[in-house]
């Protein structure tokens, strides 16, 4: 899988011009560009970018081309791969588990940020960095909003939280606090619970926040009928931020994957059969670049397209859809709209595919090669 070197001015007119036969994920630099200056004009703070829903190389040159200073690295290969293609960045090592060795190759590699939730964690970084790094204390709440919940497998309740963020300042480590309110949240009033809960955090711990990371979770444009506000969520962290903390207000900190990267990628894959006018069988599925659908849901934002690139304007019809792998279990989730005239050889582009697709597919059954193609514009 590797970025093509040819430039097209949309999926359209590659499509035409190319005809492929195995799928394709058209990147725009552009859309990528603007997002990331949406979000460092609009968030009251540092903007991170989560690596792990794209790291590919093209995404990190121009995040960081567009003033994107900060990642949210959760391994030591994306450690490594900030520290080539974004020299002198900041790098916050946000998973809260790790082990000896990579706590070492990290402090090596520059990195002075760690998340914490378990005081077994907090003694093996207590041993392994520089007394002046931050550590930031993760919590979790009860999901609100979300398409699933991050707090399942990390996060501190409350009760934990007060506990390490007072140890950690008694430790004399730069104390912060961060928190995940799910992915996909399309309720602001999930970052409200938990800034004011940070708040109290801090309070009964004795300990001013340096820094309270707000999360991702950031929603991205999946469905045609809702449309996220995110400077509607940027304004009520920065409101609620004062309302909470008052003269004791930390820097605030953010982390989105899926919101800075989903709208630059589109993605279209090949229809390989039509059966019995009921079934769609695409060249891809959720062991491929649709991956991710079996877990948030499926994408709507879609148009299909003749071999030769026109637009389908058949009515919509209701389409079950599978990918091309030999398991019952590589189908999309619920049913899609699809032009009732949709045939073999067509096209279905679905749009904001930028998060958890290259970064998640598999060679399950032989699938999985994808080509990326350039393009000046998605539509």
């Amino acid at each position: 899988m590797g970025l093509s070197n040819i430039m097209s001015a949309t999926p359209a007119e590659y499509l035409y011009s190319h005809a492929p036969e195995r799928p394709v994920l058209f990147f725009s630099p552009a859309i990528l560009q603007q997002t990331a200056t949406r979000f460092i004009d609009g968030f009251p703070g540092l903007v991170t970018y989560a690596v792990k829903s794209n790291p590919g190389e093209a995404v990190i040159q121009n995040l960081f081309a567009a003033g994107i200073n900060g990642y949210d690295v959760a391994s030591i290969p994306e450690i490594e791969l900030i520290t080539r293609m974004a020299p002198g960045a900041a790098m916050h090592y946000n998973n809260p588990v790790r082990s000896r060795g990579e706590i070492a190759r990290a402090v090596e590699l520059g990195v002075r940020s760690f998340s914490v939730d378990s005081h077994s964690e907090l003694a093996k970084l207590k041993a392994l960095v520089p007394a002046s790094a931050e550590i930031s204390v993760r919590f979790k709440l009860p999901v609100s909003g979300a398409a699933y919940d991050f707090g399942a497998k990390f996060g501190a309740t409350v009760e934990k939280a007060t506990a390490l963020l007072a140890e950690a300042g008694e430790m004399g480590f730069t104390t912060s606090l961060t928190f995940h309110p799910g992915t996909q949240c399309t309720d602001p009033a999930a970052w409200d619970a938990y800034i004011r809960t940070a708040a109290q955090i801090a309070t009964d711990a004795g300990v001013r926040l340096a820094r309270l990371n707000v999360g991702g979770g950031f929603p991205a444009h999946r469905l045609s009928d809702v449309t996220p506000e995110l400077e509607a969520i940027f304004a009520l962290i920065d409101r609620v931020t004062d309302e909470a903390f008052g003269e004791a207000r930390p820097a605030l900190v953010c982390e989105p994957g899926r919101g800075l990267v989903a709208e630059s990628f589109s993605l279209a894959t090949q229809v390989r059969a039509v059966r019995d006018d009921a079934h769609v069988f695409l060249n891809d599925g959720i062991y491929g670049a649709l991956a991710e659908l079996a877990l948030v849901g499926i994408i709507d934002r879609t148009e299909v397209r003749t071999g030769e690139g026109a637009p389908r304007g058949g009515a919509a019809l209701p389409r079950i859809v599978f990918g091309p792998t030999c398991d019952s279990v590589d189908r999309l989730p619920g049913e899609l709209a699809l032009p009732a005239d949709i045939e073999e050889g067509d096209y279905v582009l679905f749009h904001g595919m930028g998060a958890y697709s290259t970064a998640t597919v598999t060679a399950f059954n032989g699938f999985g090669a994808i080509d990326i193609a350039t393009v000046m514009a998605l539509h």
